[in-house]
């Protein structure tokens, strides 16, 4: 069992920035994928960025050249930079874990607001 904190989120003004963390319980150097998803108010989860082991990376169209996702293994850490934020992107941020096909853990989420 892999125990995933966020952290991070918090309210901002359209065009600001916040960078996400997820702190993993354990190592992630060899999991399959890190991810990011996000969830608004009467909308189903959807991925927003995943990075593979390898370092390769997936976007969500909607926040390709605003978003970075980037992982630390020596600190079992992934993170998520989000610059230009949108009120489109107001919604609670999920950590997602995999290590391989089978398994896969969520973080308890992280509230981000957009608003002026």
């Amino acid at each position: 069992q892999v125990q995933l904190v966020e952290s991070g989120g918090g309210l901002v003004q359209p065009g600001g920035s916040l960078r996400l963390s997820c702190a993993a319980s354990g190592s992630i150097a060899s999991f399959m994928s890190m991810g990011w998803y996000r969830q608004a108010p009467g909308t189903q989860r959807e991925l927003v960025a995943s990075i593979g082991s390898g370092g390769s990376t997936n976007y969500a169209d909607s926040v390709k050249g605003r978003f970075t996702i980037n992982r630390d293994n020596a600190k079992n850490t992934v993170y998520l930079q989000m610059n230009s934020l949108k009120p489109d992107d107001t919604a609670v941020y999920y950590c997602n874990a995999r290590p391989d096909l089978v398994r896969r853990y969520w973080g308890q989420g992280t509230q981000v607001t957009v608003s002026s």
